[in-house]
């Protein structure tokens, strides 16, 4: 049954190359080079408020003039990113880029040293991450606020431990208050910090919630101070596109990229199975964190929307270094042919 689900799986992967392409927002426009794009307009925000404007009143004109809608209010990102951002020198925050995109290595280094009982399979999961993070590595996307808030998704879920969950809990908060879509990651861990029985922790995810609840609310209320009432309305995130779209996120979001769209979309696949198969609390909050950002992504994502993709994308690609053990358990237990038989015995 195990093994049909897969071949179920990797079947519907492949929806991922009927999705239409929309990949403009990660750089130029490819109908229009002059058009607007995603990275223009969160420099040109970040370039405003270095020259003493506010951020909401900047953000809207911005907006405006590349013909995004304002409302409802989630249109605007919360400000933190570009507040940091405009504070500092360009050259310091790609050292914080780096930076982080190292600590996640690090973190994720230490955190799968149990899983592996030989070098060879922890090093190979190594690359598999490093794959995960070639986006994270760009500098020019420093701009994309999903692109720090992925890092911190992933640095969060390293440094969760049975009893060590603080650290964890403020980078999940960082990751929240930089992106608010980040909050799916952390009502997943809370959730199954209530399952595993750990009432503190659960607390703390929850206080986290409660914090963005704050921020969001006062993020609200500036956005309508800003926006006129003719200003253009959302299309809607309602996209309904499926699991395709969430397989085309991730192979645009990582190394897959390079590879032929089929290749691809069947190695995300296989990477979730990964995940699904390896044992453990730490495997399983990958793989729900997978699982929730592929419905999220399936159902209210669009064409345009595929960079959501990045919040989960380091995880993505160790998946596959628990595919082999896997298929080979799961392919011992469907060729297992023996069969018992009970003998009663008179004493």
């Amino acid at each position: 049954m195990a093994l049909a689900a897969l071949a179920a799986l990797l079947l519907t992967s492949l929806l991922a190359l009927g999705v239409p392409d929309a990949v403009h927002a990660l750089g130029v426009s490819p109908s229009d080079p002059g058009e607007q794009t995603d990275l223009i307009l969160y420099g040109s925000i970040v370039d405003g408020i270095r020259h003493g404007g506010n951020y909401y009143l900047v953000a809207a004109d911005a907006l405006r003039s590349g013909d995004y809608p304002l409302q409802p209010f989630v249109t605007f990102r919360l400000p933190t990113l570009a507040m940091v951002q405009a504070i500092l020198p360009p050259v310091v925050i790609t050292g914080l880029l780096y930076a982080l995109a190292a600590g996640v290595v690090i973190a994720w280094l230490v955190r799968l040293r149990p899983l592996f009982a030989r070098p060879i399979p922890h090093m190979i999961a190594m690359l598999l991450l490093l794959g995960g993070l070639i986006a994270f590595t760009q500098s020019h996307l420093a701009l994309f606020h999903e692109i720090w808030a992925g890092l911190l998704i992933a640095f969060s879920l390293a440094a969760r431990r049975p009893g060590r969950w603080i650290e964890s809990v403020a980078l999940g908060l960082m990751a929240m208050l930089i992106r608010e879509t980040a909050a799916l990651y952390v009502g997943v861990m809370f959730v199954l910090a209530l399952f595993d029985g750990s009432r503190r922790e659960a607390a703390g995810w929850f206080g986290a919630t409660l914090v963005l609840a704050v921020a969001v609310a006062l993020h609200a209320s500036a956005v309508a101070g800003v926006v006129r009432p003719f200003d253009a309305a959302s299309p809607g995130w309602a996209g309904m596109l499926g699991f395709g779209l969430f397989v085309k996120a991730m192979t645009l979001a990582t190394a897959l990229t390079l590879l032929p769209s089929a290749l691809a979309a069947l190695l995300t696949a296989l990477a979730l199975f990964g995940w699904a198969a390896c044992r453990g609390g730490f495997a399983l909050r990958a793989f729900a964190t997978l699982c929730a950002y592929a419905v999220l992504i399936g159902v209210f994502g669009r064409a345009d929307t595929f960079y959501w993709g990045l919040l989960v994308a380091p995880l993505l690609l160790v998946g596959l270094a628990f595919v082999p053990d896997a298929i080979r358990d799961l392919t011992r237990a469907a060729l297992d042919r023996r069969r018992i038989t009970v003998t009663r015995t008179a004493s």
